[in-house]
């Protein structure tokens, strides 16, 4: 989680969205930079709103406009897929290695998930629970557009470094998987149809 100050400006960081190529380009104009522990580098919109926002806010006299990008839900998946079967997960429980992305996105389809495919929801991430989600949503596969709004914003050109790339591996789904997958994550294909 990036926030810049004087903009009133906060990016949140969507797990396998390109946050640590973001983080490394634009760090040094933050206020605020949260890159680590995880946990509170994947600041939620939720946790954002209930802990982060009002404590900006009240310090800066303002609300903070928050930003993030988002996936296509099955590259998402299939990102936290070839991710996870690297050889240096250190969690053997959270490792993709032996199985198929059709299985991968079978267990993430499960109730509850297996430990290799609990990667959370994007919408979750994005939306919050009580209706109250990021003011901006773009999509990663159009990053150009969120990269002139940053541009834009911070009066600072953007010149984003390809970093944390994943293995290569085959993304097949079988048609029924592919089925499951779209009544699964409907509010996730559902977020992301409404972006621009």
């Amino acid at each position: 989680m990036l926030v810049f100050w004087e903009q009133r400006l906060a990016i949140l960081a969507t797990p396998k969205t390109g946050s640590t190529a973001i983080e490394a380009s634009l760090e040094s104009l933050a206020a605020l930079s949260i890159q680590r522990p995880p946990v509170l580098k994947h600041t939620n919109v939720a946790r954002f709103h209930r802990f982060v926002g009002p404590y900006l806010a009240a310090a800066a006299g303002g609300p903070f406009t928050v930003v993030a990008l988002m996936r296509e839900p099955r590259d998402w998946l299939g990102s936290w897929y070839r991710y996870r079967s690297r050889d240096d997960i250190p969690d053997e429980a959270k490792s993709t290695q032996g199985l198929s992305f059709d299985e991968f996105v079978q267990a993430w389809c499960s109730t509850p998930r297996p430990a290799f495919a609990d990667v959370g929801s994007q919408a979750r991430f994005l939306q919050g629970t009580e209706g109250r989600g990021a003011d901006r949503v773009f999509r990663y596969e159009n990053i150009d557009a969120f990269v002139a709004f940053l541009e834009d914003r911070l009066d600072f050109q953007i010149i984003l470094p390809q970093l944390n790339v994943s293995p290569k591996a085959s993304l097949e789904l079988s048609p029924d998987t592919l089925t499951r997958l779209q009544t699964v994550a409907a509010e996730d294909f559902a977020l992301y149809n409404s972006l621009d």
